[in-house]
């Protein structure tokens, strides 16, 4: 059942991200008058459909994709000499139509986060400060370099005065690489260099730190230590053993040195302070980690608020701008293998992904279905021959050779994007698949 589920939810998911993605090339393509002959959701063969005017809309056998076939869309093939084949038309109109299918995925995650936005913006107390650190791991990145909480980051590679959101995003597409970082403790400037490291398992860098937040109960979790004490969700951790907690890391840190002891714990509920006393319990996350909880689901502590269209509209388009910096900077890292490729999912992570998503409720699937929107607009601009953005870049070098490349280069340049597409699908199905298998 639980596979069905996860089926159905993907089906869901990139079925609308593909319907959105063709409609692109389709109006693109009928605004320049180009003769479409199909529509199709999936690839294969046609199950059912029906025709309008000359074009065939149609769904077919294999879900995972879709297309538009315009008249004479390849060279040598029938029709490349209509005058409304798509060979037939000027190689900018050509560029706008291959542009256009990821330009309705991004209109689409600025869409999503906006109406989002409208109804439900989360806002992480004390987000608006400066980039402090709540926590710094023993021998980790930052510990090494000098670092500490309480630390305020106030420069990193060049950055000045950055958010901790800039922060995050640079130390993730920075693993095995120096950064220089400055950083005020009591009013006094510290002048470090900071090596990230490679996280085996999420592929990224990681410097061992956090940032200061308050921490909020989401959850607690039935027959634990947490509730048999009391705990409820919006109670606000303050201390462990009377040692203050500025982040969800400090928390488990205190906890793992507890190694199981009773711990006293100190929460704020409303303006009343409360110290209960709980006994962690030692839980298997996976095959690979076991640690000590209290039986509570951890967040920052966030509030909830409703934004005008423009103010929505304007954080979705910020929102958007940081997730797409922080997808080329991974894509930057793989390149330069200072990123594991393990951070690529396919068709069974994000199966796993929407059902998760959809199980916790409408706004975290908007928000998945935002994410994966972008990231498909993303994907496709690449210049990889068979993409969309191979397509662009080939009429963008046609244009500036005043002529087009030889049919014998494009088809081997076609061929050797297809044999690299494969490679990649193979790749992220591996990726899925070992990330669901114990060991």
């Amino acid at each position: 059942m639980g596979i069905v589920q996860n089926i159905w939810w993907m089906l869901v998911l990139i079925g609308v991200m593909i319907l959105i993605h063709e409609l692109g090339h389709y109006w693109a393509a009928r605004w320049f008058d180009v003769r479409v002959e199909a529509f199709s959701f999936g690839f294969g063969p046609r199950l059912f459909g029906y025709r309008k005017g000359e074009t065939d809309f149609r769904v077919s056998l294999i879900p995972f994709g879709g297309y538009v076939k315009m008249t004479g869309e390849q060279p040598g093939e029938d029709g490349s000499e209509d005058p409304r084949g798509f060979l037939g038309k000027p190689r900018w109109q050509r560029m706008i139509i291959a542009f256009a299918g990821p330009l309705m995925n991004i209109l689409l995650a600025v869409g999503l986060l906006a109406g989002l936005y409208m109804n439900r913006y989360p806002k992480v107390v004390g987000a608006d400060g400066p980039a402090t650190l709540g926590f710094v791991e023993k021998d980790s990145a930052a510990a090494k370099a000098g670092l500490a909480e309480g630390d305020v980051i106030v420069a990193i590679d060049g950055k000045q005065n950055p958010t901790w959101e800039e922060v995050a995003l640079t130390v993730i597409g920075s693993a095995n690489r120096p950064l220089p970082v400055l950083a005020t403790r009591k009013g006094e400037q510290i002048i470090a260099t900071m090596t990230p490291l490679l996280d085996e398992q999420t592929g990224v860098g990681e410097a061992g730190w956090s940032q200061h937040h308050e921490i909020q109960v989401g959850a607690v979790t039935p027959d634990t230590g947490a509730e048999k004490a009391g705990l409820k969700s919006g109670d606000v951790l303050v201390a462990l053993d009377g040692v203050k907690l500025g982040s969800t890391l400090k928390l488990h840190a205190l906890l793992r040195e507890g190694a199981g002891k009773p711990v006293q714990l100190t929460y704020l509920r409303g303006a009343k302070e409360t110290i209960v006393e709980i006994q962690p319990k030692l839980t298997e996350l996976d095959a690979k980690e076991k640690r000590w909880l209290l039986g509570v689901q951890l967040t920052p502590r966030v509030t909830f608020v409703a934004l005008s269209f423009g103010d929505a509209l304007n954080e979705s388009i910020k929102q958007n701008k940081r997730d797409a910096g922080l997808i080329l900077q991974l894509l930057r890292g793989i390149v330069e293998r200072r990123t594991s490729g393990k951070t690529l999912s396919g068709p069974i992570g994000i199966a796993r992904m929407s059902a998760e998503a959809a199980r916790d409720g409408a706004p975290t699937f908007i928000w998945l279905m935002a994410q994966v929107s972008l990231n498909l607009a993303i994907f496709n601009l690449l210049p990889i021959p068979i993409l969309d953005g191979g397509t662009i870049l080939m009429l963008l070098i046609e244009m500036l050779l005043r002529r087009d490349l030889s049919m014998q280069l494009k088809e081997t340049i076609f061929k050797l994007g297809f044999v690299f597409l494969t490679m990649v699908v193979a790749f992220v199905l591996y990726n899925d698949i070992s990330k669901i298998l114990p060991g």
